[in-house]
């Protein structure tokens, strides 16, 4: 039991101690024009892969597996590895570097463990199968191919709120364009 309260609690604390690392990465930020462009372009697959996982999860009403879930089980988990080693790149800044590892070390095993659990409760056969055919977190380039595809659906994705991604990217990578213009 106290392993799954830590589990919730971490789970919990996630989102709102990313916003703490946010602004300790901004200060500690040595960007360039180079760094800025990779981390952008980097930037865009993170929140591509994130968009399109939303837009095929009905979040505890149906396990997901078409679209990126054929692929992984955690796609916008991965989504946020990503985003988060575009951070780092744009920041040119090992220390942001070491702040973001830590950071998905910490938070993210025991969030992709709370949340496999759940899954194995609200959907007992289904997941055993799936488990057994997607991996974890990394991708296989053999997708999982079920009977239930349902296609990209923007009404997933605003009920979602991925735009919020979208939104907070946006005002990173502007808060990042400034400094590297303020310290120039």
């Amino acid at each position: 039991m106290p392993e799954t309260n830590f589990r919730r609690t971490i789970y919990r604390w996630r989102v709102r101690s990313s916003l703490f690392l946010i602004i300790a990465i901004i200060i500690l930020a040595r960007p360039t024009w180079v760094s800025i462009l990779i981390g952008l372009a980097v930037c865009m697959l993170g929140l591509l892969i994130r968009a399109w996982a939303s837009g095929h999860i009905q979040k505890e009403r149906e396990l997901a597996v078409s679209g990126p879930y054929q692929y992984t089980r955690n796609p916008l988990y991965l989504g946020n590895f990503i985003l988060g080693l575009s951070v780092a790149i744009g920041t040119n800044s090992w220390w942001c570097t070491l702040i973001f590892l830590g950071y998905f070390l910490v938070f993210y095993p025991p969030v992709i463990k709370e949340e496999r659990e759940r899954m194995k409760r609200l959907f007992p056969e289904k997941y055993e199968e799936y488990k057994k055919r997607v991996p974890l977190f990394f991708p296989t380039f053999k997708p999982f191919f079920s009977a239930k595809q349902i296609p990209f659906r923007w009404a997933l994705y605003r009920k979602n709120k991925e735009y919020r991604a979208l939104i907070g990217s946006l005002v990173f990578w502007l808060i990042l364009v400034a400094k590297l213009l303020l310290i120039r």
